[in-house]
C-alpha cells in the first residue's frame, strides 16, 4: 500500500515570494511562514540570481502548506488555476474578498473570482452555493446561476432570494 502523500502547491513569482507569503499569512488564520531558502553561489549560470537572494519561502495558510518561488519573470499566473476559499457566511466572504482583492485586478472580478495584487486567482465562495447549484429543481438552479452570473463578490442573500 502506498503511503499517504501531501500535495504542496508551488507558486511562481518574479521576485515577490517573500512579500506575497507575508501578505497571505497576514490574511488567513492559523497561518505562518515556515522557512526561507536562498540562492547559493553555485548554479548562477542556470538560475541567474545573485547568491543570498530569497529563492523559496515555505508557508502555511490555515495549516495548508505552500511554497513561493522567486523564479523570475518567465511564467505568470493565469485563470486556469485558482484557489478556492469556502466561506461559512457573508462576513467571511466580505473579509476575504476585501483583503485578497486589495490592489488586485478589479476587471478580473466576477462570479466570486478575483485576482490579487500578484495576479493569483482566488474564488471566494459561500459553502451554500454548492447546495444551491446542486438542487434537484432545475428551475431553482437556473435562477441561482442567473443571479450568480450578475455578481462580482458573491452575495448570499441574493443567491437565497434567487433560489426562493
Amino acid at each position: 500500500m502506498l503511503n499517504p502523500i501531501k500535495i504542496t502547491p508551488c507558486l511562481w513569482f518574479d521576485q515577490q515570494a517573500e512579500e506575497a507569503a507575508a501578505f497571505y499569512t497576514g490574511i488567513f488564520p492559523n497561518s505562518r511562514i515556515t522557512g526561507v531558502s536562498r540562492f547559493p553561489d553555485v548554479g548562477q549560470e542556470i538560475h541567474g540570481q545573485p547568491a543570498g537572494l530569497v529563492m523559496t519561502v515555505g508557508f502555511e495558510l490555515d495549516t495548508q502548506p505552500f511554497v513561493a518561488l522567486n523564479g523570475g519573470p518567465v511564467f505568470r499566473f493565469n485563470e486556469a488555476v485558482s484557489l478556492q476559499i469556502h466561506c461559512a457566511d457573508q462576513a467571511d466572504v466580505d473579509y476575504y474578498w476585501e483583503r485578497l482583492g486589495a490592489g488586485g485586478d478589479e476587471a478580473a472580478q466576477q462570479c466570486g473570482w478575483l485576482k490579487d495584487r500578484y495576479g493569483l486567482s482566488w474564488q471566494v465562495v459561500p459553502t451554500l452555493l454548492t447546495t444551491l447549484v446542486q438542487d434537484p429543481d432545475p428551475a431553482k438552479t437556473r435562477r441561482v446561476m442567473q443571479a450568480l452570473l450578475q455578481m462580482k463578490k458573491l452575495d448570499i442573500a441574493g443567491l437565497k432570494r434567487a433560489a426562493a
